[in-house]
């Protein structure tokens, strides 16, 4: 069943004022373009990825992230810490199966955090394809799959986890198992920048938690995650001249957005 995205500026308002704290445990080439693209949309990221710490900070956090780019010995026992933290409080969770399939470690390990019940799900269709086990992966970080190939897959995740999977593409495809929501828009030149996947996961688990506050579903807030970063990037771009400047047009849209 399809359904309509449910009023991304109200939501987005509500986020700023809530400043939701987003932990994020996720992989050092996007780390800082991650943490600025928080602040921007008007979260408080918090870069807490180490254990001992990692499950504590998880109990009081907003949100959780993680994300696989690249998963060191220590950040792996970390995110095994967040991920039953989050699970155990109920708090919104979001797992980033970056280059699932083709690699072995991160596979297993994104195997084992399905078993805690991501909140969301957020990768392209080949990594999700990967991670339903209907697929082998894509080509490093990059899809070899199209969006609507992996419709069935996501589904099938979000019904296995209870939670919501969102496949991102052209037309980005976000399903709870039951409903499906498709936001078009965006722009190719966001896949020319390093972190441009990474941080969307961080900027959804912070729609989540605002929409949490607000009584608004999860499928619904993580739709008005992706519809306000896709206008976002659409409108960088249409003032770009290339990758470089895109990245700061990108970050100073998102900071306009909302207000």
């Amino acid at each position: 069943m399809s359904r309509t995205i449910v009023e991304p500026p109200r939501l987005h308002a509500a986020l700023r004022e809530s400043t939701p704290l987003v932990q994020c445990l996720t992989n050092a080439v996007v780390s800082n373009f991650t943490a600025n693209v928080l602040l921007a949309v008007g979260a408080a990221p918090a870069m807490v990825d180490i254990p001992g710490e990692a499950g504590p900070f998880a109990r009081v956090a907003g949100a959780v992230l993680i994300n696989l780019g690249t998963p060191r010995e220590e950040q792996r026992i970390a995110m095994r810490e967040a991920a039953g933290a989050a699970s155990s409080t109920g708090a919104p969770w979001v797992l980033d199966p970056v280059a699932v399939g083709l690699l072995s470690v991160r596979t297993a390990l994104a195997d084992e955090l399905l078993a805690l019940r991501p909140t969301v799900i957020r990768g392209n269709a080949s990594e999700i394809r990967a991670l339903a086990g209907a697929g082998t992966g894509g080509r490093g970080v990059d899809a070899v799959d199209d969006v609507e190939s992996a419709g069935e897959a996501a589904a099938a995740l979000a019904r296995r986890t209870g939670g919501v999977v969102a496949v991102s593409g052209a037309v980005d495809l976000v399903t709870d198992g039951a409903s499906t929501i498709r936001v078009p828009g965006g722009d190719e030149i966001l896949t020319r920048v390093t972190g441009g996947g990474c941080a969307l996961g961080a900027v959804v688990g912070a729609f989540v938690a605002a929409g949490r506050a607000q009584g608004t579903d999860d499928i619904d807030a993580v739709a008005a995650a992706h519809a306000v970063y896709s206008a976002a990037a659409e409108r960088a771009a249409a003032a770009a001249s290339g990758p470089g400047t895109f990245a700061a047009r990108f970050v100073d849209e998102l900071a306009e957005a909302g207000r």
